[in-house]
């Protein structure tokens, strides 16, 4: 299906068939103290309340077509509005459009899907949308007033604006003003680095006259005395100007401030009652310091049973790799699977001597992290992941420790076994496939946190630990000539891995992180952490365990699905993960012998297929080395801060060539949708107690939940939308 413009709609649009999940937490949310459960809830409204932010970081109109689906949805229930709609004419199809694009739109906190990063629309004409949208109970003069706001909007889709990215060639982002480019980006990073000011919760406007406008994500608007404020004042850089300015987003850092002080009588330690007061102040002066502060006391916060992180954390949406979306999450623990993973822990120095790299890139001493399986009770932010490694801050995560989570009732609504063929996969392994994906995820998930994302160490320029590295053994000498002696080049003071190797940090560490997940599940002492207590005599037999080998295939299958995150015309990856499968995968075909092939075929449907294979008997063999070696360079560039080689390495396994590009329209034919989450909302009762609310899932599950949790208008929201509007619109 193409528009007028010859635009494939398929790719901007929402399926009415995408499946709607339900990620619930009643039982295990039942289970904590009324204390826990008071904790819990205020934390819950300090991530949603924050979740908003992302509207604003998402796109110029995310903001209005909030506003408009919350009015419209709260004056009614959902089912009244399509039994009105369909009396005015909408069909039964538009309203099934109507509704999934709406609960995508939900699910993605924006009109960007934030798995990929391209944008969608609703499948059914204009006048449709809004006859749908008018049908209701909702007053009409406030309907069309947010309709005028946002419809031209809503449809539009000229090159610009059909991905995120930054510059007029490459896509849009509000994370910039609609007139920075790529080169702005990299001089704001460098204007940052010179004030000591981390790039994590700011966002860079660019003014007519060429100076700039560096924004700080804070509830207070003043400049103050503290630390970060003696630097919100005007400096000259680079023969630029650079004004500093507290005060982005502040009506809604002002309630999350306020949440988290509503949590504090409820904490269950000191070390609780010490994050969330370092939360309070980041958040109020907008102080990445103080966020790393609370972040220490969080590590120290072991096995918990209300689990909570909050914040600008992941980079995956900033173009330049740098910035952070807002998110938030609270959950309850999992305590049976949790030990699984604390056993794992147990062990994690043992595994990580099984890495391919030598011991002195490794931290001298592993700092034993907290690892948990979570049952989600609320996850405020554009998307759900299955699993966490966190805090990003590497001089933390190296020297003071991290934490890994397992998002269980995600991955239990993700990964469930379905009922149709898996796309990409042979007959032969439809069974095993299905059968153990779930749990082949979950082995992979763990190993990627732990022991992929808190590995390795990174050594900076006239250090001891720099001096040490360079009197070793280069450990590429016998891959790659050139590798005599390692003269670093090695991190500068004050450089971070994120802004050494920028835009490309986030898909190569989730490569790296990947490759060791499927590196390490070919080792029966790893295996049996996770239950699977037969796999040392597998492999003494001369084979691997199905889990094994199921782990590979779902690697296989994501490098090839993952080239529908790739966009042709910019040459440019639009989702951190799939670049880095499809990376791997490029590395095993490359490795030859036929550990992996892909076959074209014609499907049942008589439409063009392909089937990827691995043969089994050479994953531990030749799959091993070629991953093993793979993951060694990955490691070393990182941790000499080797960008130039790094870079070069990485990117051209990221290329698309012809052969690629082809087996790219096979992928876009049959591609699935993602799934939808539908999570519960935690309500307060008129005794002043609290129950979990949870809904169907379906589209309408996903709008009752979200008119459950916010009130129909927020005036102060479309206020910051206002004041964004004329630096963000292009």
């Amino acid at each position: 299906m193409t528009d007028a413009d010859g635009v494939d709609m398929s790719v901007y649009t929402i399926p009415v068939e995408t499946e709607v999940v339900l990620v619930d937490a009643a039982e295990p949310f039942s289970l904590l103290t009324s204390q826990e459960q008071a904790y819990a809830a205020a934390l819950a409204r300090a991530d949603w309340e924050g979740a908003k932010i992302c509207l604003l970081q998402c796109s110029a109109e995310s903001v209005p077509i909030f506003a408009l689906l919350q009015f419209v949805y709260s004056a009614q229930s959902v089912t009244d509005l399509i039994t009105k709609a369909k009396g005015k004419g909408v069909t039964e199809e538009e309203v099934k459009h109507a509704l999934i694009y709406s609960a995508a739109f939900y699910g993605n906190l924006g009109n960007y899907k934030s798995f990929g990063d391209t944008k969608f629309v609703p499948a059914l004409p204009v006048d449709r949308m809004k006859l749908f949208l008018t049908a209701g109970d909702a007053d009409a003069a406030k309907v069309e007033e947010l309709w005028s706001e946002c419809a031209a909007r809503m449809y539009s889709l000229p090159p610009r604006q059909r991905q995120m990215g930054l510059g007029k060639a490459n896509g849009i982002s509000t994370y910039f003003s609609a007139n920075c480019e790529e080169e702005d980006g990299e001089l704001s990073g460098r204007f940052l680095d010179s004030i000591g000011l981390s790039p994590y919760n700011t966002r860079l406007f660019k003014e007519d006259d060429g100076s700039y406008i560096v924004l700080l994500a804070s509830s207070a608007t003043d400049a103050g005395d503290d630390a970060v404020g003696k630097k919100c004042i005007t400096h000259d850089f680079e023969g630029k100007k650079f004004t500093v300015r507290r005060g982005d987003y502040a009506a809604l850092m002002k309630r999350v401030v306020t949440a988290l002080q509503e949590a504090l009588p409820h904490v269950a330690n000191d070390q609780q009652k010490g994050m969330l007061e370092r939360y309070v102040d980041s958040f109020t002066l907008g102080s990445i310091e103080e966020h790393k502060n609370a972040s220490r006391h969080w590590i120290k916060d072991i096995g918990p049973a209300v689990e909570s992180y909050i914040g600008f954390i992941e980079s995956y949406r900033d173009p330049s790799g740098v910035r952070g979306e807002w998110e938030g999450f609270v959950s309850c623990v999992n305590k049976e699977v949790s030990r699984k993973f604390g056993v794992l822990v147990d062990n994690a120095e043992k595994f990580l001597e099984l890495m391919p790299w030598p011991k002195v890139f490794e931290k001298e001493v592993f700092t034993r992290p907290d690892f948990t399986s979570l049952e989600i009770i609320s996850f405020g932010s554009s998307g759900v992941p299955a699993g966490i490694n966190i805090p990003n801050y590497d001089d933390i995560r190296e020297t003071e420790g991290f934490k890994n989570v397992s998002l269980g009732n995600v991955l239990k609504a993700s990964y469930g076994a379905g009922e149709k063929p898996v796309t990409f996969i042979a007959d032969a392994d439809q069974a095993i496939f299905k059968k153990l994906k779930g749990e082949a995820f979950e082995v992979q998930v763990g190993i990627h946190e732990l022991l992929g994302h808190g590995s390795g160490r990174l050594f900076y320029k006239d250090t001891e630990n720099a001096k040490t590295v360079a009197a070793t053994e280069h450990p590429l000498k016998d891959l790659m000539p050139d590798s005599a002696a390692i003269t670093g080049p090695f991190y500068a003071e004050g450089t971070t891995w994120d802004s050494t190797f920028g835009k490309m940090a986030s898909s190569y560490e989730e490569c790296r992180a990947e490759c060791s997940g499927i590196y390490l599940s070919l080792e029966p002492t790893v295996l049996e952490v996770f239950g699977h207590t037969d796999a040392a005599d597998v492999v003494a037999a001369g084979g691997i365990h199905d889990i094994t080998y199921a782990n590979w295939l779902l690697m296989m299958k994501a490098g090839l699905s993952g080239l529908e995150f790739y966009t042709p015309e910019t040459k440019a990856w639009r989702q951190a993960h799939m670049n880095a499968r499809y990376v791997i995968l490029r590395v095993l075909l490359e490795a030859g012998q036929g550990l992996v092939t892909l076959t074209r075929k014609t499907g049942s449907d008589g439409a063009p297929d392909i089937e990827v294979m691995i043969d089994r008997k050479l994953i531990p063999t030749v799959g091993k080395k070629a991953i093993g070696n793979f993951l060694l360079k990955l490691q070393v560039y990182k941790s000499l801060g080797d960008f130039e080689r790094g870079s070069k390495m990485f990117a051209a396994y990221s290329e698309v060539p012809a052969d690629m590009a082809e087996i790219r329209a096979i992928i876009m034919a049959r591609k699935e949708p993602r799934k939808i989450n539908v999570q519960g909302h935690v309500q307060k009762k008129a005794d002043g107690s609290f129950e979990y609310q949870s809904f169907e899932n379906s589209a309408i599950g996903m709008i009752n939940s979200f008119t459950a949790r916010f009130p129909a208008e927020d005036a102060e929201l479309l206020e910051l939308y206002r004041n964004d509007k004329p630096y963000v619109v292009d």
